[in-house]
């Protein structure tokens, strides 16, 4: 029992005696809760006669609470857990071991009881009775020497840790829901600890590790591996939060064996109900879930949000609620313990989790693509990846291989953060290419096809720990087996190269500030028959369905060409009113739901409603009369125009209100590029050169770059168009992420980039950042793929021919041979 891997196989084997009465993804279920019970038992045979004894004493204690009760059996079992029955495994006989087994398994203490309860180890015991294997099972598990003097804590968990493992392949299509993959967690806890290596390597250190979505413990149990490989004597404790229950059950039984105070494993949602709300720890590791929302919890977070601001845990900003893997790395970089490099020298024994140690926080988190990029400037994310990296907190990202995760193929990435850089890391970011570092598996897990070698993980460790910038090289790694499934390929087409490579970039070299840039309006104007005719309808959400029912029953809108023909008429012999759909209001709503399901009750009565329709007539018929005082000649020039439509307004004695005015221009107006721009503003007259400011307060000097120009003899602001406005994103610089010499670059950019191809453009000056009040918002992104990508020319089109012919060549002949 020497090797921990033949005493996992040894105990896995339990799953012989299961096979055919349970499920091979239940053979984990069955076994680990069994190996817990065994190796807790083996902990406390020592001192057993002790705990037994005090039971004895406290039972005359009445009035003892139940709290006390139990610090008093803690200390007589001296560990974090005890037992009150006098049976143990061997002792639970045959004839009615279920009872015995339960009651032997209830008469543990709190925390231990708990795992079994969520591992609803009842159940399973229930199942094991009705299949007749239960004593079978615990003679076996009785057998089993999993003392502590054959085999030690650190021992024990890496048994433990095998045997997960085992759990994980067994059971790989609920897999990535609660297990992340040894090789990744090997990976990230090296580039987390790594750089704190010589700290660790001190006598008497004291340092906490936490994982806000634990499962089932496994970046914890690498976290004090790597440690105890270090530092044999260094103490680490162990903190972590999991939704799951049943992998909160597998985490707290691996710390218990670990010898951890498992009151420090909690259960729960950890963004909505942070149980270590107090805490903040030396290192971090987390695997959070990948695009899941939260709005189960997006009330309690906006609270957070708005309430505490920064005093919380998401004052930065909040992500779209479709993804919330930005939530974990904001609670998590509030988790980080406050750094002072002259206290956390002579305080480098630490503190417990809330202590006053101030030796800083190290964070490592798997995250997939969209924390990179989603979200433009001034949204939640891109307001979280610039306080972060404003703040000087990443360190360097990873890109892993594809398919290395049991459920999901998509590309992932290690972030690594530190309160804590070194000098030359400091400002500067590393992004490391490990995509193409990986190895086939022989046998898939789930969507789990590759995995990461220990000359890789030992490639991208020593990259990062030298910070080292490396141009993209060739690997020394065979190309990718094809599949030997149906038709080959016979393509001449290279295989993608296999690189790796190393950029370390300063951190505002992932701003920009996002510039909005405004064109003129620029519309003409007809008053023609069709266009006027538009009006009879009422615009949005009604229109087109106002339009079919105009169609479709023409004998409801009496007076007009197409109903006066057929003679409409009501039951009194009478033409009906304009609008009146009463007597067809049926097929109406036919009609509404089987062409326009989006529109609501509230609408449909609209529709229906006589007012609607009279309204819209009344105005087309003053659109009428409109036409008859200016004609259906087009005009070109807006501002002309608008001059033109106030005197026949006056002459055709028309009475139009702000809506009603705005309908009928939107109606017989178009956007044209030809016509002259829409004058929005006049800021001043230019008399004999010198503008004369058409008020006190006006800007009187054209400044286009700004919207201000001289047109026309004055100094105007034109209207700007909607369909026409752009951003342009100005790379931040040095001095523009501080916020200063922003115009400068802001201009300078758009007389290079914009205004030689738009000369009407400008850019808006209200746009401005809320942060630093400059004109323009900042956002940030990590266009990682962009930086590692290498253009490859595209083949011969001669070459390319001459493939596509034989191709051609081979399906005629398979074609033929089907024929045949």
């Amino acid at each position: 029992m020497t090797n921990f891997s033949t005493t996992a196989a040894y105990i896995w084997s339990l799953a012989d005696l299961l096979r055919g009465d349970f499920k091979q993804s239940q053979y984990g279920r069955v076994i680990l809760p069994f190996t817990i019970l065994r190796r807790l038992e083996c902990v406390l045979e020592a001192t057993k006669p002790k705990v037994l004894a005090q039971v004895e004493k406290l039972k005359g204690m009445t009035a003892l609470e139940e709290e006390a009760r139990e610090k008093f059996l803690l200390k007589a079992a001296k560990q974090s857990f005890y037992n009150t029955s006098s049976m143990d495994l061997s002792k639970l006989g045959s004839s009615d071991i279920k009872t015995n087994l339960l009651s032997y398994v209830d008469s543990f203490s709190r925390d231990a009881r708990e795992i079994f309860e969520h591992f609803k180890f009842a159940e399973f015991i229930a199942q094991l009775q009705d299949a007749n294997l239960l004593y079978k099972v615990v003679q076996k598990v009785a057998l089993t020497d999993l003392s502590p003097a054959a085999i030690s804590n650190h021992d024990m968990g890496l048994v433990f840790e095998e045997l997960i493992r085992r759990f994980a392949e067994s059971s790989n299509e609920t897999a990535g829901e609660h297990f992340t993959p040894r090789d990744i967690v090997r990976l990230t806890t090296s580039l987390v600890f790594m750089e704190d290596d010589d700290a660790l390597t001190e006598p008497g250190i004291i340092r906490t590790i936490y994982d806000p979505t634990a499962g089932t413990g496994g970046f914890l149990s690498s976290g004090m591996e790597y440690v105890h490989e270090l530092n044999p004597e260094a103490v680490m404790r162990a903190f972590g939060q999991e939704l799951n229950p049943e992998s909160y059950a597998i985490c707290k039984g691996d710390m218990l064996i670990k010898g951890q105070d498992v009151s420090r494993i909690k259960l729960g949602n950890t963004l909505s109900d942070d149980q270590l709300y107090a805490d903040r720890f030396d290192y971090m590791l987390s695997n959070p879930p990948f695009g899941v929302d939260w709005k189960k919890v997006e009330d309690k977070i906006k609270d957070e949000h708005k309430v505490k601001g920064f005093d919380g845990r998401f004052g930065p900003g909040l992500p779209r609620v479709s993804d919330g893997s930005l939530l974990f790395l904001m609670h998590l970089i509030s988790k980080m313990r406050d750094y002072d490099s002259k206290s956390s020298a002579t305080l480098s024994s630490g503190r417990g989790a809330g202590g006053e140690g101030k030796n800083g926080g190290r964070i490592g988190i798997i995250l997939n693509g969209s924390p990179l990029f989603t979200g433009g400037a001034g949204s939640g994310e891109s307001e979280i990846r610039r306080y972060i990296l404003e703040s000087d907190l990443l360190e360097a990202i990873v890109a892993l291989p594809t398919d290395m995760f049991y459920n999901t193929g998509i590309a992932t990435y290690i972030w690594i953060l530190s309160n804590k850089k070194d000098a030359e890391r400091r400002g500067k970011v590393q992004l490391i290419n490990g995509v193409h570092l990986y190895q086939k598996m022989r046998k898939s897990l789930g969507s789990k096809r590759q995995e990461i070698g220990e000359e890789d993980v030992r490639l991208i460790t020593r990259t990062f720990g030298d910070f080292a910038s490396i141009e993209s090289y060739s690997l020394d790694k065979e190309p990718d087996e094809k599949s030997n499934r149906g038709r080959q390929s016979s393509s001449k087409k290279k295989a993608a190269k296999k690189t790796f490579g190393s950029k370390i970039f300063a951190s505002h070299e992932f701003g920009y500030r996002r510039i909005t840039i405004e064109r003129p309006q620029r519309l003409s104007v007809q008053f023609t028959d069709e266009r006027l005719e538009t009006l009879r309808f009422e615009p949005g959400k009604l229109n087109a369905a106002m339009q079919k029912v105009y169609e479709q029953f023409p004998d409801c809108f009496p007076g007009e060409p197409q109903g006066a023909s057929r003679g409409s008429k009501s039951k009194n012999g009478k033409p009906t009113t304009y609008g009146d759909l009463s007597a067809v209001e049926a097929e109406v709503r036919a009609m509404v739901k089987a062409d326009f399901a989006d529109l609501k009750e509230r609408q449909i009565k609209d529709l229906l409603a006589v007012k609607t329709w009279t309204v819209q007539k009344e105005l087309l018929d003053k659109a009428i009369k409109l036409q008859a005082a200016i004609g259906t000649d087009q005009h070109d020039d807006f501002n002309q125009f608008e001059t033109t439509l106030k005197q026949a307004i006056k002459e055709a004695d028309v009475d139009l209100d702000a809506k009603q005015k705005k309908q009928i221009i939107a109606a017989v107006s178009w956007t044209n590029p030809d016509a002259e721009p829409v004058i929005k503003k006049v800021m001043a007259k230019n008399v004999s050169g010198k503008a004369q400011a058409a008020s006190k307060n006006a800007n009187a000097e054209p400044d286009p770059t700004y919207g201000t120009f001289e047109y026309r003899g004055r100094i105007v602001q034109f209207q700007p168009d909607s369909d026409l406005r752009d951003n342009e994103d100005v790379p931040l610089t040095a001095e523009t992420a501080r916020g200063a010499n922003v115009d400068a670059v802001n201009e300078a950019y758009f007389h290079k980039e914009v205004a030689p191809h738009v000369p009407d453009a400008w850019i808006d000056k209200g746009k401005t950042d809320e942060q630093d009040e400059q004109v323009g918002i900042v956002g940030y992104e990590i266009p990682f793929n962009r930086h590692f990508y290498e253009y490859q020319p595209p083949r011969p089109l001669q070459e390319i021919d001459a493939e596509l012919d034989e191709l051609s060549g081979e399906i005629m002949q398979m074609l033929q041979e089907v024929h045949s």
